[in-house]
């Protein structure tokens, strides 16, 4: 992946309507700086805040989670997290 390609995806990151006030913060701040301690601290932000799989169920029934990712493709997030919580979990 290109330089490029990272700030883009950033950016994108940064602009998503679930994305975490703490994680949007520290990609801003990574936008403003391009360097090596500020991606640092982009990946301690994201590592901090990745759901688990039951909040990520939870988001995907939720009406926001339908809101964001349309209802039909909630419902295949949301039997996707239960069928790999089944099977990692047994």
């Amino acid at each position: 992946m290109t330089k490029n390609e990272i700030i883009e995806k950033v950016k994108e990151l940064a602009a998503a309507p679930s994305c975490c006030a703490e994680v949007k913060a520290a990609a801003d701040i990574y936008l403003a700086h391009q360097n090596k301690d500020t991606a640092a601290e982009l990946v301690k932000a994201l590592e901090a805040n990745v759901n688990s799989i039951d909040e990520t169920i939870a988001l995907a029934e939720s009406d926001t989670g339908k809101n964001i990712f349309g209802a039909e493709q909630a419902a295949k997030m949301a039997a996707l997290g239960k069928d790999l919580k089944e099977r990692f979990e047994s």
